[in-house]
Formats: C-alpha cells, sequence, structure tokens
C-alpha cells in the first residue's frame, strides 16, 4: 500500500490572517506531497511497505536516510494538518488541562517552554507536546524531519501537537520572524483533536 497525501479537513485560506493561503497551499500541495512521492519511493519492494508509518518511524534506525527523511516528513506533517484548524486556539480543557496544570507546571509556563523549544530550534526542525514512557507530558523538540517516536530521538514519547518550524512553514509571511510566527501557532491550535491523541496516548 503506497502512502497519500492526506486531504486537509479545512480550505488553503482557513487559518488567514494567522497562516496565509499560499504558505498552506504549497506546505501541503507541494512539500507534504514530494515526502509522500519520496517515501513511497524509498520503501518500494522492500518490508516497509506492508508497515504504518509509526512502525517504520518507531524502527527508523534501521532504514536509510530517504526513508528517515520523507518518513518523517510524511508523519510529521499528517499530525500537524489535524492539530491546526479556523476558529480554533484558546486553552484546552479537561483531562488534557489538568495535566498540563499538574505535569507542566501550568499554562504559561507550557507555552513558555513549547515557544522555547520552537524558538531555539536551530536550523530547521519541530517542536513537540509529547505524552512520554511514564504516560506523563513532555515538552522537546526534534530536527529535521524527526520526531519522538523515532528510535533515534534523544526525547522519546507519543506526539499530540507538533509544529512545524521549518522556514517553508512561515517564510513568505513571517520571513525570519520565527517567533512571531510561533505566537500566530497558537491563534489556530485545535485543542479538541490534541485532547483526543492524549487520551488515545495514555
Amino acid at each position: 500500500m503506497a502512502f497519500e497525501l492526506p486531504k486537509l479537513t479545512y480550505g488553503y485560506n482557513e487559518l488567514e490572517p494567522h497562516i496565509d493561503a499560499r504558505t498552506m497551499e504549497i506546505h501541503h500541495s507541494k512539500h507534504h506531497n514530494a515526502y509522500v512521492t519520496n517515501l513511497n519511493a524509498a520503501i518500494a519492494g522492500t518490508d516497509a511497505e506492508t508497515k504504518s508509518i509509526e512502525e517504520i518511524c518507531k524502527t527508523i534506525s534501521k532504514y536509510p536516510a530517504p526513508v528517515r527523511n520523507n518518513g518523517g516528513g510524511h508523519f510529521n506533517h499528517s499530525l500537524f494538518w489535524t492539530v491546526i484548524g479556523p476558529n480554533k486556539g484558546g486553552q484546552p480543557t479537561g483531562k488534557l488541562m489538568d495535566a498540563i496544570t499538574n505535569e507542566l507546571s501550568g499554562w504559561d509556563k507550557f507555552k513558555e517552554d513549547f515557544n522555547k523549544a520552537a524558538t531555539t530550534r536551530f536550523g530547521s526542525g519541530w517542536a513537540w507536546l509529547c505524552v512520554d514512557g511514564a504516560k506523563k507530558l513532555c515538552v522537546c523538540s526534534t530536527p529535521n524531519q524527526d520526531n519522538p517516536l523515532m528510535d533515534v530521538a534523544d526525547t522519546k514519547g507519543t506526539p499530540i501537537m507538533g509544529l512545524d518550524v521549518w522556514e517553508h512553514a512561515y517564510y513568505l509571511n513571517y520571513q525570519n520572524r520565527r517567533p512571531d510566527y510561533i505566537n500566530a501557532f497558537w491563534n489556530v491550535v485545535n485543542w479538541d483533536e490534541v485532547s483526543r491523541r492524549y487520551e488515545e496516548a495514555l
């Protein structure tokens, strides 16, 4: 089964003014699509063709670099599109908010730590909110298209929210102002989906 580019549940223009339509269109239809195409080419004729993208990530050390780069790119972006959406933002509620309060020292400290992870990731990469092996929340970042599911990750866990800080994710609108893009991200976070992923990870 070849991997496919997932369809978005909203239009490219529906995250404006926080994320502009042209960036969304290029990001989804060009960048993510290239990861899918290149991943399918990299795994053609191998046992990876029968595995889920999660299974591939969890044993990524046994695959060559094209699988790691493009497989990570496909997994990361597939998650990213679902944890953002129009008319979102605000704060989570219920179990997720309780966990943020109890395990990450509250909303303000969590947001500060997540922003720092995203801002200080040198070059290209991602910032993550994860559930670790002890079923506790943690904030981390990964380089390039790596993610915390990978057996090579410094911090391992199940990602429930991710922010793409590659320049292609923001440069048309924000140029070199990555912190402005990170601040804008909070206006489009789909907390219902992040909460769903949190409950699933538990």
